[in-house]
C-alpha cells in the first residue's frame, strides 16, 4: 500500500484515541464537580437516572480502547526497531508511567502533599501492561502474543471461582494481578496503596492490540483489514449480548430484573470494570473495532479536532487532571468552604468535600470548557513534537 495510506491509518488511530480522551475527561469532571459523585453510584440501576447512567457508562469505553490502541501503536513502532529495541523501549516506557503514577498522578488525584494514599490507576495499568508486553515481545511472535492476550481476556474470569482468605498472600496476589476491585493495602508508614486497576486483564487487552497490529502492515490488503475489523467488532458485540443473556460466565455482577424495564436495561448494561470482565471488554471493544474500520479514511473538521488530542495523549492526560483539580479547588473555596473544611483529613481528595457539587448540566458545561481550553496547548505541543525529534519527547 502507499505511504499515504499508512499515514491515514495511523491518523485514524489518533482520531479515535483523541475521541476517547475527550470522553474520558467527562468522567473526571463528574468525579470532582457532580453533587452525588461521592454519595451515590451513577450505575446503580435502582437509583440512577438515564442521563447520569449514560454519563458514567459511555466513559467505560476509554480505558480498554486506549489499551488496545496502545498495543497497536506499539506494534507499528516496532517496525522501525529490532526486537531487543522494542522490548527495551516498552520496559522503559512502562517503568516511566509507573513512576509518574506514583508521583505526579497521585498528587493530581489527591492534592495531598503527604501522599497518605498512593493511587495506582490507569497509568499503573498502562505501565504494567507495557512491562508484560515488553517481556513477551522478546520471546514470542505477534500471533502468539495475540493468542496469549485473548486467553487472558477470555479466561481470567475463571479466577472469580477462587476464594482466598482475606489478607492472605493469595488474596493479595489475586487482587493485584487478576480480580481486585479497588483494593486498599496498608503501608508500613501508616499510609495506603490503592490498587484501582488490576494488571493481567488489562495487559491482555494491550497484547491483543499488539497482535492485531499486523493487519496494519503496508502489505496487508486494505479491504481485508477493514472486513476483519468489522467482523471482529460485530462478533464481540454478539458474544457480549449472548453471554450477558446467559448470565453465568464473564462478569462478576450478573444482571437482575428491576421494577421498570429501563432499570432492567441499566442492570444488563452495568458490567464490571474493576476488574474488567470479559463481558465488559467485549461490550467496549466491539464498537471500537467497528469504528476503526469505518474511520480509516475519514478526514473532516471533527476528526481533525479529535486528532489534536489523540497525538499527545500523555500531555493531555496530565494537563487535564491538574486543570480539573485546580478548578475544583477554586470553586470549593469560592463557595464558602474554609481551608480546613476543604482539606479535612477524612476527604478522599483534598478540596473535594463530599457535599460539594453541581447538577449534571453544569458538569457538562465545565467538561466542554476544559476540553476546549486544552485544544491550543495540545496543538502546540503536537506540532512541537513533530518538529523536534528529541529522545525525551517520546516519554511525553
Amino acid at each position: 500500500m502507499s505511504t499515504n495510506g499508512i499515514s491515514l491509518r495511523i491518523k485514524s488511530i489518533d482520531t479515535i484515541r483523541g475521541l476517547i480522551m475527550v470522553i474520558m475527561a467527562l468522567d473526571h469532571v463528574r468525579d470532582y464537580f457532580h453533587i452525588t459523585a461521592f454519595s451515590a453510584d451513577p450505575l446503580d440501576p435502582s437509583t440512577t437516572t438515564p442521563a447520569l447512567f449514560f454519563t458514567r457508562w459511555i466513559t467505560h469505553f476509554c480505558a480498554p480502547s486506549f489499551m488496545l490502541l496502545s498495543g497497536i501503536s506499539a506494534y507499528l513502532s516496532s517496525q522501525n526497531k529490532t526486537t531487543a529495541e522494542t522490548s527495551s523501549f516498552l520496559l522503559k516506557r512502562g517503568l516511566w508511567l509507573i513512576i509518574v503514577e506514583l508521583t505526579f498522578m497521585t498528587f493530581a488525584f489527591s492534592f495531598d502533599v503527604t501522599f497518605k494514599t498512593i493511587f495506582l490507576a490507569v497509568l499503573w495499568a498502562l505501565g504494567t501492561s507495557m512491562l508484560v508486553l515488553g517481556l513477551f515481545v522478546r520471546f514470542f511472535t505477534p500471533k502468539a502474543i495475540l493468542i496469549s492476550g485473548l486467553i487472558l481476556i477470555f479466561g481470567h474470569n475463571l479466577f472469580d471461582l477462587v476464594k482466598a482468605t482475606p489478607g492472605s498472600g493469595l488474596d493479595l496476589f489475586l487482587g493485584i494481578f487478576l480480580k481486585g476491585a479497588g483494593m486498599f493495602v496498608p503501608r508500613g508508614d501508616g499510609g495506603t496503596i490503592a490498587f484501582l486497576y488490576v494488571i493481567l486483564p488489562w495487559a491482555g487487552v494491550m497484547m491483543s492490540g499488539y497482535g492485531l497490529g499486523v493487519i496494519y502492515n503496508r502489505t496487508f490488503p486494505e479491504q481485508k483489514r477493514r472486513m476483519l475489523l468489522l467482523q471482529s467488532g460485530l462478533a464481540a458485540i454478539v458474544l457480549f449480548i449472548v453471554l450477558r443473556l446467559v448470565n453465568v460466565y464473564g462478569d462478576q455482577a450478573p444482571w437482575t430484573a428491576q421494577t421498570e424495564s429501563i432499570r432492567t436495561f441499566f442492570s444488563f448494561m452495568n458490567v464490571s470494570k474493576y476488574p474488567p470482565s470479559l463481558i465488559f471488554t467485549l461490550m467496549t471493544l466491539g464498537p471500537v473495532l467497528i469504528l476503526l474500520a469505518l474511520t480509516e479514511h475519514t478526514n473532516t473538521k471533527l476528526t481533525r479536532f479529535f486528532t489534536v488530542y489523540g497525538k499527545v495523549p500523555f500531555f493531555y492526560f496530565m494537563l487535564h487532571f491538574y486543570l480539573i483539580h485546580v478548578l475544583t479547588m477554586i470553586a470549593v473555596l469560592s463557595s464558602g468552604y474554609t481551608w480546613e473544611q476543604a482539606t479535612a483529613p477524612e476527604l478522599f481528595f483534598k478540596f473535594r468535600p463530599t457535599d460539594f457539587g453541581y447538577n449534571l448540566g453544569m458538569v457538562y458545561a465545565i467538561w466542554i470548557s476544559i476540553v476546549l481550553a486544552l485544544y491550543y496547548p495540545c496543538k502546540w505541543f503536537g506540532d512541537y513534537r513533530e518538529r523536534n525529534k528529541k529522545w525525551w519527547l517520546s516519554y511525553l
